[in-house]
């Protein structure tokens, strides 16, 4: 695996037709987190809140990963399976052929925000 400096270096290698859902992702946590770091964490671009790793993205062969940490993704399995977006444990799953759900990722980061804070 390759490893990069940072986010700007592992988007100059994602693939032309994927590029624009990191850069959207990307765009919505630096809004909905101005407090957060960014950094590369596991191989993927990682917004890191008070030193701590927060959520992870990273552009996969058919979609595009999004780890809000298991917690994060247990409190919307209601919402993901309502919109048939696939999920595991720790995953998010969209896929590239479909407009990202940006209500829902907004929602998932908030609570993620919530939790964090009441830590």
């Amino acid at each position: 695996m390759k490893t990069y400096k940072n986010v700007n270096g592992y988007i100059k290698d994602v693939p032309d037709a994927f590029v624009s859902k990191i850069k959207e992702i990307r765009s919505l946590a630096e809004k909905l987190v101005p407090e957060g770091e960014e950094a590369m964490r596991y191989g993927m671009p990682t917004v890191q809140l008070d030193g701590k790793n927060f959520i992870h993205f990273a552009a996969m062969k058919g979609h595009l990963g999004f780890y809000p940490t298991p917690s994060g993704v247990k409190a919307f399995e209601g919402d993901l399976k309502k919109q048939g977006i696939d999920f595991s444990k720790g995953c998010i799953r969209f896929p590239y052929e479909k407009p990202l759900p940006v209500s829902l990722i907004t929602k998932i980061i908030k609570f993620r925000l919530k939790e964090e804070k009441g830590k």
